[in-house]
């Protein structure tokens, strides 16, 4: 049965894909056939600007594991790359035509699939693009799927996400995801890294986050992430920075059920790092995940 779009955090734009395509879980096949040769060089432009841009900017883990994602002059298989991740971590990724609503991303996670949007962006957005697409999703998450500690964390992410949701805690939740799987740093002897996809997948804000001295880095504190707000259209003002893979991990053990009544009654941080004002809550709809 098709499914209907979701709207993307602030924007009243749907995201471009068939949704119609979509089974009762969101997922779709991979429609290799529609891909054209400007899709195809699109990614293998990307995938090498980003390539380049690596070395001293992503974590050594990330890395390590990129080339297993597979050649890169084309647009990858989802099977294939499958193929090499479910023996590595237990990991499969899935087709998505678009952003899926939380409660079905968090679903997804638990129970170790990664949805990937299936549809790549055109010549025009090279530079930017609003809403994920397949070389954001392949070049930015899949990599550090290949890695044991943080695909564990993924999944604990998912089942945290379900619990959540029932919770009314996602908004708190997103953020944690926001700057940790998406624009986290990691900090090793070498100096400041990324690890988050969001960062790694961009070639402004790789550069922005490791090396400007203009945002805020401040240690990683899973109750001052959830309490503090990001922008989706501009470089993040503010990131937080781990030590390892595994602090990470070891972080977010536990229920965090007593954590979000606890943040319910404290202010939020705006995303540059200030105390913000408050603003009043969200009417009721579909929401995505950061």
């Amino acid at each position: 049965m098709g499914q209907a779009p979701v709207v993307y955090g602030q924007s009243e734009r749907p995201p471009r894909g068939d949704y119609s395509r979509a089974a009762s879980d969101y997922t779709c096949a991979q429609d290799y056939a529609s891909y054209t040769e400007t899709d195809h060089d699109t990614y293998r432009r990307l995938h090498a600007r980003q390539s380049a841009l690596l070395p001293g900017r992503a974590c050594a883990e990330f890395i390590a594991a990129l080339p297993s994602l597979g050649p890169h002059k084309r647009i990858p298989r989802f099977e294939d790359i499958n193929a090499r991740l479910m023996p590595a971590t237990g990991w499969q990724i899935v087709g998505v035509p678009g952003l899926i609503p939380e409660l079905a991303f968090f679903e997804l996670l638990a129970e170790r699939r990664f949805p990937v949007t299936d549809w790549i962006r055109t010549p025009a957005e090279f530079d930017y693009i609003v809403e994920p697409d397949i070389f954001h999703d392949l070049f930015g998450h899949v990599p550090l799927l290949f890695n044991p500690v943080l695909a564990d964390y993924v999944q604990r992410y998912g089942q945290g996400g379900i619990k959540a949701h029932r919770l009314g805690a996602c908004e708190m939740l997103a953020r944690l995801y926001w700057y940790t799987i998406e624009f986290g740093l990691i900090r090793e002897a070498g100096g400041l890294r990324a690890y988050g996809a969001g960062i790694l997948s961009s070639g402004g804000e790789l550069v922005h986050a490791v090396e400007s001295p203009e945002p805020r880095r401040l240690p990683l504190s899973v109750e001052r992430a959830m309490r503090s707000r990001y922008r989706i259209d501009s470089y993040q003002q503010t990131y937080f920075v781990i030590d390892s893979l595994q602090q990470l991990f070891d972080m977010t053990d536990g229920d965090f059920a007593p954590l979000y009544a606890q943040l319910r009654a404290l202010p939020e941080f705006a995303a540059d790092g200030s105390e913000a004002p408050p603003v009043r809550p969200a009417p009721p709809g579909p929401r995505t995940p950061a």
